[in-house]
């Protein structure tokens, strides 16, 4: 089994950043909630980074993966072939 690790953690990634948007759009009026970060939105901020971010990873992962299965199997190396040490 081949996977690129790429790809879960660009699913991850992206995931958490859609709920931490979601949540920042969500409290966008409240002023109390982000008092202590001067007023700008932290939450939906992060949520895009982490967002692209995801995005960015689940490209990359998913064109290696392409890559990978494009190019054939290297040949067994002769001691394998044979069952030697």
């Amino acid at each position: 089994m081949s996977l690129d690790l790429r790809i879960p953690l660009g699913l991850m990634f992206t995931l958490t950043g859609v709920i931490l948007t979601s949540f920042g759009y969500a409290t966008r009026g409240r002023i109390d909630l982000y008092a202590r970060s001067l007023g700008i939105d932290a939450n939906l901020w992060w949520g895009l980074v982490l967002f692209v971010f995801g995005l960015i990873m689940l490209f990359l992962g998913r064109r290696g993966q392409v890559r990978m299965e494009k190019e054939p199997p290297p040949p067994p190396d002769e001691n394998e072939a044979r069952g030697g040490h």
